[in-house]
């Protein structure tokens, strides 16, 4: 039977009246269970309001000014009027369930919108093309609109617009399939009927009984059963960090069943999340926490590019699991022409080159090739990237996340045939004293880079996570990676720009908290760095709501802030507030899920003191 859209609706509204996170993945999980088989992966998409995976290049490409003409459409009423009740209310979904609770005009259909009439009728959208196109996807969204009930209007624009509102990070996501699709715990996720219940006295038993979902498991002591549902969430992490789709994860999980799950493995030409670096403070913790001997290397100013071969098919990744294989022309054929192995996945760091001194650029001369679109061929003339190639997860359709460091490193060594300016190993060197790794230090910095890495010699590769068998050490002042969320435009000569813009941080579900204002490191006229034109350009497509000079934005760009301090405070939902913010680069290559999470703030907070 097909499964409803006001079911999924239901638990929008109830997981968005509740801060509790258990609450929250219980609600979830439940969903899930009653989800048929067919209607998974678009459950699971509609969730995070999304249509597509995040490494996904299709976009539904609707701007709010297509929405107001969509409500006008199905509504009959003036879009002057819907702007006034938009600037009031300040959320266009919110606008559309109010005018689909007092419409006029007659339902066509008086049947209930299915979760597959909602997914593909808006998926119909961003396939869409040609002449026409803005007409006809208002002339469907209209339609779409015209047959929904006033809170699913809601839904369906907050979904269009990208700005679900609702609060589903991708923890509760992780944990809701564990709940839906693992056995229950005792006393941790154990909300609802089962079958029957099986006393364990040892973690050893929870693999004989993994595919028991409905099975309620004891455990003789409590932290042995905490330990157990450890085990169970680290399961749905794992394929999450290589699969990069909850989607997919919960689809497997629903109809294969766990090890399945447990042998999710990379695909060529679909990105996986990269392993993470935690910092240090000097050399002598560097060696302290990854062991000695261990590997340093060139810590580069460029960003993460995941370079993955099938043959002649070569494509290139950021760390936010964007497709670049068309803004970097120069990288495929270094790959083509240096790395002759016919299939494998590379993980690098891509960093801009002066073409005529050759010497590495600071990271935002080349963060503007990162979304270009046009002139790409002249740019990367005037622009071009150094790929210093420093780890390798598959080759020739095998994985080699489980081997160890010194192997990966000895097979990109055979593998890359390096040419200085094009593609080569990040540079490195075995140390085991932290006089050596000075000095290895001290040579980085004068050859441009942050600083260096150190490295377990004997680590396997953890995608996703931020390992203490990986450490970097960098001389400057501590910065953050934070998300823009608002901004206000300026007064004077500075009214068409926004000037002074709104930043988060993130907490462990992925929801975000305020954390001060930044309008300093930011030019006025074109030159090195970022500028308001620019800022604005970027912003102005995302402005969900605003009010007087103020507006809202979908929490897209992410930036690299530097700051003096960072100071407890009740003036942003974080309780804490960063003294005087300076933006240092725009961090293009980098999503939501990059930005710092509140326990790094927390960390830097006291370690200051």
């Amino acid at each position: 039977m097909a499964m409803r859209y006001k079911d999924l609706v239901l638990v929008y509204e109830h997981v968005r009246s509740t801060t509790k996170r258990l609450e929250k993945t219980a609600e979830i999980a439940s969903l899930l269970r009653e989800t048929p088989a067919e209607d998974m992966v678009k459950i699971m998409l509609l969730l995070k309001g999304e249509l597509y995976p995040q490494w996904d290049r299709r976009e539904l490409g609707v701007a709010a000014r297509q929405v107001l003409k969509a409500l006008s459409l199905s509504y009959g009423i003036p879009i002057q009027r819907i702007e006034k009740d938009w600037s009031r209310i300040g959320d266009l979904g919110s606008v559309a369930e109010k005018l689909s609770a007092r419409k006029t005009q007659a339902t066509l259909f008086s049947r209930s919108l299915t979760i597959e009439d909602v997914f593909s009728t808006l998926r119909k959208l961003a396939q869409m093309e040609g002449k026409g196109t803005v007409d006809r996807k208002t002339a469907l969204l209209g339609r779409l609109l015209t047959s929904a009930t006033p809170i699913e209007a809601k839904y369906i624009i907050r979904t269009v617009l990208e700005e679900l509102r609702v609060g589903i990070g991708e923890g509760t996501l992780r944990d809701a399939i564990a709940w839906a699709f693992f056995p229950r715990i005792k006393g941790i996720n154990d909300q609802g009927e089962g079958k029957g219940q099986v006393q364990l006295t040892s973690l050893e038993e929870l693999q004989r009984h993994l595919d028991d979902r409905d099975m309620l498991l004891v455990f003789k002591e409590e932290t042995m059963a905490r330990e157990a549902y450890k085990q169970l969430v680290s399961k749905v992490q794992r394929a999450l960090n290589i699969m990069t789709d909850p989607s997919l994860v919960a689809e497997l999980a629903a109809t294969k069943g766990w090890r399945c799950l447990d042998k999710v493995t990379f695909r060529i030409m679909r990105p996986l999340k990269v392993m993470l670096a935690q910092k240090v403070k000097d050399e002598e913790e560097g060696l302290k926490r990854v062991g000695r001997p261990c590997i340093v290397e060139y810590k580069y100013d460029g960003f993460r590019m995941q370079i993955h071969r099938d043959r002649e098919d070569i494509r290139l990744f950021t760390r936010r699991l964007e497709e670049v294989t068309a803004q970097f022309p120069e990288v495929i054929e270094a790959v083509r022409t240096h790395t002759p192995a016919e299939q494998f996945i590379l993980d690098a760091e891509a960093v801009g080159m002066d073409p005529k001194t050759q010497t590495y650029l600071p990271f935002q001369h080349v963060s503007q090739r990162i979304k270009r679109k046009y002139r790409i061929e002249e740019l990367a003339l005037r622009l071009p990237v150094e790929v210093n190639v420093f780890d390798i997860l598959t080759y020739q359709g095998k994985s080699l996340i489980e081997r160890p460091f010194k192997e990966r490193r000895k097979l990109i060594e055979r593998l890359v045939d390096g040419e200085q300016g094009k593609i080569r190993l990040s540079a490195s060197k075995v140390v085991s004293t932290p006089e050596e790794a000075r000095t290895f230090y001290e040579k980085s910095l004068e050859a441009g880079n942050e600083g260096i890495m150190f490295k377990n010699l004997d680590a396997p590769y953890s995608p996703g996570s931020r390992v203490g068998s990986m450490v970097k050490l960098k001389p400057v002042m501590d910065t953050l990676d934070l998300v823009i969320i608002g901004a206000e435009w300026g007064e004077g000569k500075r009214a068409t720009w926004l000037t002074s813009f709104s930043v988060a941080c993130r907490d462990e579900e992925g929801n975000l908290l305020g954390i001060g204002k930044v309008g300093t490191g930011i030019k006025e006229l074109e030159s090195e760095g970022a500028t308001f034109q620019q800022m604005t350009d970027l912003l102005r497509p995302s402005i969900i709501e605003q009010k007087g000079r103020e507006v809202i934005v979908k929490p897209k760009v992410v930036v690299e802030l530097s700051f003096e301090e960072i100071q407890k405070s009740t003036s942003y939902s974080s309780g804490y507030a960063l003294r005087f913010p300076r933006l240092r680069n725009l961090r293009e290559d980098r999503s939501v899920e990059d930005i710092a999470d509140l326990a790094t703030v927390e960390d830097l907070y006291f370690s200051q003191k």
